[in-house]
């Protein structure tokens, strides 16, 4: 079994867009209306009308979907906090995490905390790592490994 994609349910796909494009850099490789009894049946979501757009990092592996819910809308805002059960965050894995991390503040993101280094190794290498928000509030992770 092979991963295939991450979804993110987002209130603001422009400013989602945006970051994820722009900001962190993500290349865009779809982007339409998912609409039909389709869409209804997959969801469990009656009349679910979703606007879909897709990214990929350079490597191609992994895909993030984002999807933003045109109807119906959802009245209640994402859960946030790090130690919630359940989905928390999306690693993605740098090369250069001094670089990025001085990159993406300098664009405005703000850090929990500058990288730190894991006490122990990590399928044999060195790992360190921080984590930051996207615009939404969902939790980000730069992870570098050596």
């Amino acid at each position: 079994m092979l991963f295939d994609h991450i979804n993110l349910v987002v209130w603001d796909m422009d400013t989602a867009r945006a970051f994820y494009g722009s900001v962190l850099g993500l290349r865009e490789t779809f982007n339409r209306t998912l609409e039909g009894p389709w869409i209804e049946a997959v969801s469990g979501v009656p009349g679910a009308v979703a606007h879909c757009v897709f990214f990929e990092a350079q490597s191609g592996e992994v895909r993030l979907e984002l999807l933003q819910y045109l109807q119906p809308q959802d009245e209640f805002g994402p859960e946030t906090r790090p130690h919630a059960p359940g989905f928390r965050h999306i690693a993605f894995n740098v090369e250069d995490i001094d670089a990025w991390h001085n990159t993406l503040t300098a664009g405005g993101v703000t850090f929990v905390s500058p990288p730190v280094l894991v006490p122990f190794s990590v399928d044999g290498r060195t790992k360190r790592l921080c984590y930051f928000r996207d615009p939404e509030g969902n939790i980000l992770e730069l992870a570098e490994y050596r």
